[in-house]
């Protein structure tokens, strides 16, 4: 298996370990607020805590590998289009919020970040 996922190039074997890892920052930093809001603050903190651990294991390799070919600026405009791209799903199946316009607008937007970031 993991002879596999070195084989793949760099950006696949990167945004990979990003998804993976936005998926666990995002219910880091967003999950308490459905699933321990009658808990003190302290230990949302903690458990958040807990869960980001798992995402910087990711996103650590991730940016490691993803730095080896491309920019940081091209690695922080891949950040950000994933991060959004996994919480609006997050957003509406998850925390039951509500699709709003704004989500395509923004994503519009990085889009255009994409273009100009990536763009030799």
């Amino acid at each position: 298996m993991l002879q596999f996922f070195t084989g793949l190039p760099v950006i696949v074997r990167t945004t990979f370990l990003l998804i993976l890892s936005n998926v666990f920052m995002t219910f880091a930093w967003y999950g308490h607020l459905k699933n321990l809001a009658d808990k003190k603050w302290y230990i949302a903190a903690i458990v958040s805590w807990g869960i980001a651990l798992f995402e910087y294991l990711l996103q650590v390799p991730a940016n490691r590998i993803g730095y080896t070919q491309l920019q940081i600026s091209q690695l922080k405009i891949l950040q950000e289009v994933i991060t959004l791209s996994v919480f609006v799903p997050f957003a509406m199946i998850y925390m039951k919020q509500p699709f709003k316009l704004d989500y395509v607008w923004a994503g519009l937007c990085l889009v255009g970040a994409v273009y100009f970031i990536f763009r030799s």
